[in-house]
């Protein structure tokens, strides 16, 4: 895993999202945007996450922030994920795992004594410029919403 430093150029990416429409990274040039990788949709960690950043959008959105979900899971996945937990953001569907590769969010984990590969729970906030200004990677899933929060409120 070689994951993306602060001072990076994000990749640029293009992904169908939740309503198999194409979102790209490009299309909120002059904005920042949180990247948020999580491994699979509707799992209790995954869902605490992406609900307290749902509570947290307004206080994003008036921060300048566009949230962006990236997992391997397909759109429909996410459809379900969107509309049962009610998020209020894209999740982006990244099935074979080409931009979390980009990123630097895949690689080997350890579950139960067993080894496989799959997406790191990571995030990225990107500046207006496209470049990597933040990286998340220290975080419980129910408080990720607070730590981008308060990384934000303490550089105004």
């Amino acid at each position: 895993m070689d994951l993306l430093k602060i001072c990076a150029i994000a990749p640029q990416f293009c992904l169908l999202n939740q309503h198999d429409q194409q979102v790209c990274l490009k299309d909120f040039q002059g904005r920042k945007v949180l990247v948020y990788f999580y491994p699979k949709a509707l799992t209790p960690g995954c869902t605490a996450q992406a609900c307290g950043l749902r509570d947290a959008k307004t206080a994003l959105d008036q921060l300048g922030v566009v949230i962006l979900g990236i997992s391997p899971d397909k759109p429909k996945k996410l459809a379900q994920f969107v509309e049962k937990k009610e998020l209020n953001f894209d999740l982006l569907s990244d099935p074979e795992h080409q931009i979390a590769e980009e990123f630097g969010v895949w690689g080997e984990k350890k579950f139960m004594g067993k080894t496989y590969h799959g997406i790191h729970r990571i995030s990225f906030l990107i500046n207006e410029q496209g470049v990597i200004e933040q990286v998340f990677d220290k975080f419980k899933t129910g408080e990720h919403h607070q730590v981008v929060l308060d990384y934000l409120l303490a550089d105004q």
